[in-house]
């Protein structure tokens, strides 16, 4: 029988209607090219949001991560210390730069665990190697220990460039997640709590970072009038229009976190009394914006899994996911180091995102919470 419902998927895009008068203004103007005043409207709307002095509108949080260590000159033979829990693209520009990955488990807040971080830069250190970045993960919106990883990092003179990919509107007592490190990437992917569509920011206090990032995003060409090259670039600007579509936006981004933090509670109150049922944590001092509401299930307890509950959830037409396989665990890092891993492996093996799409009506969240249910004996 076919399901009478609407597909509800994981995290899809909602837009507010604001979007279409700025990209209407994009195209009256004829700015359709990657440049155009909507860019910096868009940089600058995230800028004042964030509290950074700069930020540079790019193609993905991938290339802002990128950029930050080109301008590091990270190369070949470089570690770069780095969360497991994570999304590849977090990872890949250590690889781009030809650097080494070393891996660091998660603690109990789901993120980068400070101790372990603190273990590793000392081993390297009494080898005689420094690790040359610190890119501890904003996983699912929870902000890591930030002032804990800043303070490791300024101990051993290791910069700290924080992934916030997932973590645009979380916050850290007042200040915004990411603010304190050296620099922060932030993405606007078609999945994120706000969207470009496909996008990203590079977000610093540092000029001299923000503006090489700038001019090695747009090919590197020299400001003369032929194009003259003395390094290579790429070809990461954000357009005009995915600029546009961020401008509308910014201007419901709070409503939008509170719109994701209330779904949390609604699965949290549906859901957390069932046996071997619990929730991804939000930590002291930090808010987060609850990008995805992650459930982890204890099957001894709960007598299912999260397998279970996804097929379940999959045959009646909702969408639901594991939560990020461990880096460390992948067969592309199969060489790479790692210190620690169990808790982050026990998270995978356990976890199981939850529908967390901010258009989602109260019949919908209700569907989603009787569908977990049904999967639980009894």
């Amino acid at each position: 029988m076919q399901n009478p419902h609407k597909k509800l998927y994981l995290s899809p895009p909602h837009m507010s209607g604001a979007e279409l008068a700025a990209v209407t203004e994009a195209f009256d103007t004829n700015f359709i090219a990657p440049a155009g005043p909507m860019i910096e409207r868009f940089e600058d709307f995230f800028a004042e949001y964030s509290g950074f002095g700069h930020s540079v509108a790019l193609t993905s949080g991938t290339a802002a991560l990128h950029l930050a260590l080109r301008y590091l000159n990270i190369g070949a033979g470089d570690k770069v210390i780095a969360s497991s829990m994570t999304f590849i693209g977090g990872i890949a520009p250590i690889l781009y730069q030809g650097a080494e990955p070393v891996f660091i488990d998660s603690d109990q807040s789901w993120t980068m665990d400070p101790a372990l971080l603190e273990e590793t830069l000392t081993r390297l250190s009494v080898a005689g190697t420094q690790a040359r970045a610190i890119i501890p993960t904003d996983l699912y919106g929870q902000p890591c220990d930030l002032d804990r990883i800043v303070a490791l990092g300024d101990r051993f003179g290791v910069p700290v460039i924080v992934d916030s990919a997932e973590a645009v509107g979380s916050h850290i007592g007042d200040r915004h997640a990411g603010k304190g490190a050296w620099a922060a990437a932030y993405s606007f992917n078609g999945n994120k709590i706000i969207t470009t569509s496909g996008g990203g920011i590079l977000a610093t206090d540092d000029t001299e970072l923000a503006d090489r990032a700038r001019f090695l995003s747009q090919q590197a060409r020299e400001p003369v009038p032929h194009y003259e090259h003395e390094t290579f670039g790429y070809n990461y600007r954000l357009s005009n229009i995915a600029a546009a579509i961020g401008v509308g936006q910014m201007s419901v981004l709070p409503e939008r976190v509170a719109a994701k933090r209330a779904l949390f509670d609604c699965y949290v109150d549906g859901l957390a009394a069932l046996p071997g049922v619990s929730f991804m944590p939000e930590q002291p001092g930090t808010q987060s914006n609850r990008w995805l509401t992650v459930m982890l299930i204890d099957p001894e307890k709960a007598g299912t899994d999260t397998t279970t509950i996804r097929l379940r959830l999959e045959n009646m037409d909702i969408e639901s996911r594991p939560v990020w396989k461990p880096m460390h665990l992948q067969p592309v890092f199969a060489s790479s180091s790692v210190t620690g891993g169990a808790v982050s492996e026990r998270f995978f093996a356990h976890g199981l995102c939850l529908p967390s799409g901010t258009a989602m009506t109260a019949d919908d969240q209700s569907r989603v919470v009787e569908a977990v249910r049904s999967a639980f004996p009894g």
